[in-house]
């Protein structure tokens, strides 16, 4: 049964505070222990993986015609003002909807999985860019050494398209947290290792991708079960992160695939 919504006209709401907070820095969900996801898709998705969402808010002109599965996703609706949309809003175009959801509490890492490792990595793009291939090539947990972008932040969400709630996802890590992963750590290189089209690559496996500028640490190089480089025909010195995890893990998910 769909909730009465709430009408919420002042942007001084306690609730529309949070919101832009949410929309707006990178790293409230940490302290406030909430996500804000913003638009049809993410809202979606957080329903497909049957999540709940705790708030639901949608602008005064899209709730009239909002679909069921929108309007009964949550016990607590609030209508705003377009204009208030706009004003927390992180796109271009609002959205007429968007959930608060309730940040589970952290998950534990597990050993013998299929994991990426994320060193330090920076750009908000690359890491969504980088879950949603974890998460389409069956690399189920991601683990983020301190120093790499905010995995909940507003623009690594949109950047994962929805690939967040599929995935085992745990952050602040120190090198010395991977010993318990139990599999082979592959590291990317522009000048050592097997071809990643002739390697015989071990499943599980957890790639590491280091810092845009700065590649892998040396310690997690010190570590390395296996060096793997992409052959580049092209000439070109380097691949984007995103691209270069992409690449390698379907290299990985391939041989998997009926």
């Amino acid at each position: 049964m769909t909730a009465t919504p709430t009408a919420v006209t002042s942007r001084d709401n306690p609730l529309l505070k949070r919101l832009r907070l949410l929309a707006h820095d990178s790293t409230a969900y940490r302290k406030l222990g909430q996500v804000w996801f913003e638009g049809d898709h993410l809202c979606r998705a957080l329903l497909a993986r049957g999540q709940r969402p705790a708030t639901a808010v949608f602008t005064e002109s899209f709730w009239p015609q909002a679909p069921h599965d929108l309007r009964d996703a949550a016990d607590h609706v609030v209508t705003i003002p377009d204009a208030l949309m706009a004003g927390i809003s992180g796109l271009e175009s609002p959205a007429g909807v968007g959930f608060v959801w309730e940040l589970p509490v952290a998950a534990a890492l597990q050993g013998g999985q299929a994991t990426v490792v994320l060193d330090r990595l920076q750009d908000a793009g690359n890491v969504g860019s980088i879950l949603r291939s974890a998460a389409a090539f069956g690399f189920g947990q991601v683990l983020a050494l301190k120093g790499t972008a905010a995995l909940w932040s507003p623009k690594v969400v949109r950047a994962g398209m929805g690939a967040h709630f599929g995935l085992r996802l745990i952050e602040g890590l120190a090198v010395d947290d991977l010993a318990a992963l139990d599999v082979p750590l592959l590291v990317t290189s522009s000048h050592q290792g097997d071809w990643l089209h002739q390697a015989q690559l071990p499943w599980p496996c957890a790639w590491v991708l280091g810092h845009e500028g700065q590649g892998v640490s040396e310690a997690l190089m010190a570590r390395a079960g296996a060096f793997v480089r992409i052959a580049q025909p092209g000439g070109e010195e380097s691949l984007n992160v995103a691209a270069a995890a992409a690449i390698c893990l379907h290299a990985s998910a391939a041989p998997r695939t009926n």
